[in-house]
């Protein structure tokens, strides 16, 4: 792999990594007032609003835990390249 490939891998690692930041407390956010407005549809306050939250939350730490996991393996394939510079090929 080639210095400057594996340099743009590295950084749409981490780029893909740092997002994380941002999405949990969107998903957060988007349950929470998902919950709100089907409390104002069907009457029930504060109860939707409570198990859409935790829905939220729920889907921040599986995004958080599958980006995370995700990122590793790649980083993982990345040193296993480093150290094997003929790809697996064996020699005759």
């Amino acid at each position: 792999m080639t210095a400057r490939k594996r340099s743009m891998q590295q950084a749409s690692n981490w780029l893909n990594a740092s997002i994380v930041g941002i999405q949990f407390p969107i998903a957060m956010a988007i349950g929470y007032f998902w919950g709100r407005w089907m409390d104002s549809w069907f009457g029930t306050e504060p109860w939707l609003t409570i198990v859409f939250f935790v829905f939220g939350l729920i889907a921040g730490f599986v995004n958080l835990f599958r980006i995370t996991l995700s990122t590793g393996r790649q980083e993982e394939q990345l040193s296993r390249e480093d150290d094997d510079p003929d790809g697996g090929a064996d020699a005759p």
